[in-house]
């Protein structure tokens, strides 16, 4: 049995077939940008400019170095001396999911010879947190055994002056606001959970406050730098600073895969600063302009990244004089190696519970 349709029906039906077939298509091969696009809206981006990956296992293999290291300058006697540490090159893995991340790295033998720069004992707390509108960094350096090299000595026949008693605890805090956070990702440089495929910039703005001591058994600027200042018999100073910052981050995406991403930040604080010495005790108050500077690098896809990462922050003693410095280097170099996984089962189960609790 058969049935026969009229004409001008079976003319509609034509047409709908015709518009209904690729809009089938449209949606089978372009639904991840659909579904891209509507998070997008949820939580308020610009997916023209850089899409997030938040849903997906965040995985990382790296390379990272940490320091913290101190500079005295004096114009006025003429000395400039670096304490650097001796820390380690460190292996580890790392993942990311949601706003959650956790990394493990360990400072290898094979990764870190003997040379002769002497034994640093520290714990390096480096927390660099970005989110969709704000950056929080925050540290925690205590560190223990310094060396100073000959260019800061002035000695040709001294390779390291080790300084094992020396030691520089610093906690500190800075919280930034992303102006431009609709088109500009922290993420996608930084932590590779997101992907910028547009170049674009941003104003930061915030507060910060850093607070510690720089103690040791004997003169902190020894008799071969300055012997005047030896004199003083300086043994520790402690600091305590408070303040605003501002600066521009700008990413430039290079055919929609390759970046560069640099972010710089001065702060105006306030600070007081005691000094220890053999008269008793010096205290000096004044503004305090610290700078905090960040550049990332790399090739970044919707599956695997590779990314170069250089965060440095300098905090600058309110020594009160122009002629005397007094700074805190503390950065971070790593380079990573990132996949992403998508997520299914008992795994997406336990991580949305450690994301939420």
């Amino acid at each position: 049995m058969y049935f026969f349709l009229p004409a001008t029906l079976t003319r509609y039906m034509k047409l709908l077939f015709c518009l209904l077939l690729p809009m089938t298509f449209c949606v089978g091969t372009g639904y991840s940008q659909v579904r891209e696009m509507v998070y997008a809206q949820v939580l308020k981006y610009d997916s023209t400019y850089y899409v997030s990956y938040e849903k997906m296992l965040t995985s990382r293999f790296y390379f990272s170095k940490k320091y913290t290291s101190l500079k005295f300058r004096d114009f006025g006697e003429n000395y400039n001396l670096t304490y650097r540490p001796n820390t380690t090159l460190n292996m580890g893995v790392g993942a990311t999911y949601k706003s959650f991340t956790l990394n493990l790295a360990y400072g290898f033998g094979f990764l870190n010879p003997e040379r002769g720069q002497g034994d640093t004992k520290y714990l390096d707390l480096q927390f660099h947190t970005y989110t969709r509108r704000f950056v929080i960094d925050m540290f925690g350096q205590f560190y223990r055994g310094f060396f100073l090299t000959h260019n800061s000595t002035n000695s040709p026949n001294i390779d390291y002056y080790l300084r094992p008693d020396l030691s520089v605890n610093q906690i500190g805090a800075s919280v930034q606001y992303i102006l431009n956070h609709r088109k500009f990702s922290y993420r996608a440089s930084f932590l590779q959970s997101e992907w910028q495929k547009k170049s674009a910039g941003t104003f930061i703005f915030g507060l910060e406050a850093y607070g510690g001591k720089i103690e040791a058994d004997s003169t902190i600027i020894p008799t071969l730098v300055n012997n005047e200042e030896a004199k003083r018999n300086i043994t520790e100073l402690r600091f305590f600073e408070f303040g605003p910052n501002a600066g521009y981050a700008y990413t430039l995406v290079i055919k929609k895969h390759f970046f560069i991403t640099a972010s710089a930040s001065i702060s105006l604080d306030f600070g007081q600063n005691t000094v220890f010495d053999q008269s008793g005790t010096v205290k000096s108050s004044g503004m305090s302009p610290n700078s905090f500077f960040r550049v990332f690098g790399g090739y970044n896809s919707s599956k695997w990244a590779v990314s170069v990462i250089y965060v440095t922050n300098s905090v600058r003693l309110a020594t009160g004089s122009f002629d005397r410095r007094t700074i805190l280097n503390t950065g971070n170099f790593r380079l990573n190696y990132v996949y992403r996984f998508e997520l299914r089962g008992k795994m997406k189960r336990f991580l949305e519970k450690v994301e939420e609790g």
